[in-house]
């Protein structure tokens, strides 16, 4: 494994809550180092406040949450408002997994999550390359607009 040549951007990852649920977010955290991302893996259940936490003590870029027990709804309600209450206003947050259990559109489930306050939200079979595009963009755009220069 080679060691990427620069810093795309601080990442804080984890799964939210009782979800106990890791293969998942392990998979995504490997592919964004190999991407060039720094990654501070938090593992499983985890408070909002501890995504928020670590992301004021490693001045990250994004906040990726992870959930597969369909229950996100309930467990990521507020988390925007908290960050802007850390001083975390530009932060991007991402969320992925089973978020909602039984079926339903997945246009109907983007939109709620993008209402509570997530730039991005993928359902469980996303490539990771879309992830990685996205991030990339995404960083880049926040950067340039809050006049942060390259890590």
């Amino acid at each position: 494994m080679t060691q990427p040549a620069q810093n795309k951007g601080i990442l804080v990852t984890g799964v939210i809550g009782e979800d106990v649920h890791i293969i998942g977010i392990r998979v995504v955290e490997h592919a964004m180092r190999e991407a060039g991302f720094k990654v501070i893996s938090l593992g499983a259940q985890v408070s909002q406040e501890e995504f928020i936490k670590a992301a004021v003590e490693t001045n990250a870029d994004a906040i990726l949450v992870s959930s597969l027990c369909g229950h996100a709804g309930i467990l990521v309600e507020g988390m925007r408002e908290r960050c802007r209450e850390a001083g975390l206003n530009d932060i991007l947050l991402y969320l992925g997994g089973q978020l909602v259990i039984g079926e339903q559109p997945w246009e109907e489930t983007e939109k709620f999550f993008k209402n509570l306050g997530f730039d991005r939200v993928y359902p469980p079979d996303v490539q990771l390359t879309k992830v990685i595009e996205d991030l990339e963009q995404d960083i880049r755009k926040r950067r340039a607009s809050c006049g942060i220069k390259e890590r």
